[in-house]
């Protein structure tokens, strides 16, 4: 199988092109393409397939095997990849994902994209869509009991759910420990995706993220599009930020006007190659 080792500001997939390959069991060879020791090394892997209703369909599997709607540093790679290898040359193009069709558009230097915006969509905040199984209209700064401590959370889905909490130091959070106890909260059916938060000033936010099947990443777009919004919706921010990950920095802004999240960052092609998988 060929195959493209990408990564959004240290987000990595491995994205295999599914107009010219077949995956016949993408969730065992997610499993064996992401182990870092006995694979290639990823957060997952992506397929780039076509679509009957847009220019291309992404889907993507998380570390685990498991499949997840949506993800906003992959389908920045997404553009990258196939305005890079001519499968398209429009600079704006749809993507048909399991979170809905998402508008990129690409910025392009030398013939090859540098960065791509996102329009990411409208946040989810009925907590009955994120889905959360708290009886309020929003979850917006909500106490929780976590591994014996309070946390007060947001919870926003931007496709796929995220809970959101705020912390005095990111660095220090022991993340392997708590994280999993976010995800597997029994408050959240699906599962989540948790993101711990600094408020540097109105303008800049610091996070990490526990994925919800992958665990820490350096990196996670459509949590840092919740991110935004639900330090929105707590008064702590202005509605266009920069927001620092452990890979890098993304732009994230919430239109007012549309309700829509927008997202730029970069996209990074790291190497290819083929792999045996049996």
């Amino acid at each position: 199988m060929k195959f493209t080792k990408m990564h959004g500001i240290g987000n990595d997939y491995v994205y295999v092109n599914c107009f010219e390959e077949t995956v016949a069991n993408p969730s065992d060879v997610a499993k064996v393409v992401s182990d870092r020791h006995f694979g290639i090394g990823s957060d997952g892997l992506v397929l780039i397939c076509p679509s009957d209703e847009c220019d291309f369909r992404m889907r993507m599997f998380n570390s685990d095997g498991s499949e997840s709607e949506m993800c906003g540093n992959a389908i920045r790679c997404v553009g990258k990849y196939v305005y890079d290898n001519k499968m398209t040359d429009k600079e704006e193009i749809k993507i048909e994902t399991l979170a809905g069709v998402k508008l990129l558009q690409l910025t392009i230097d030398d013939n090859k994209v540098e960065k791509v915006k996102v329009d990411m969509g409208e946040p989810i905040l009925n907590p009955s869509d994120i889905p959360v199984t708290i009886g309020k209209s929003k979850v917006v700064s909500e106490k929780i009991v976590v591994q014996n401590q309070e946390y007060c959370i947001t919870c926003v889905s931007m496709g796929n759910p995220h809970v959101i909490t705020y912390v005095e130091d990111v660095s220090g959070i022991k993340i392997e420990e708590i994280g999993p106890k976010f995800e597997n909260h029994n408050i959240f059916p699906r599962k989540t995706n948790t993101e711990f938060v600094k408020v540097i000033d109105k303008k800049t936010l610091q996070m990490r993220v526990w994925e919800r099947g992958a665990g820490e990443t350096l990196a996670c777009g459509t949590g840092a599009c919740a991110v935004l919004v639900a330090t929105v919706l707590n008064d702590l921010c202005e509605r266009k930020v920069t927001i620092k990950l452990l890979g890098g920095d993304l732009e994230v802004e919430w239109d007012k006007e549309t309700n829509h999240v927008y997202m730029t960052g970069t996209a990074t092609k790291v190497f290819e190659g083929k792999i045996d998988i049996r």
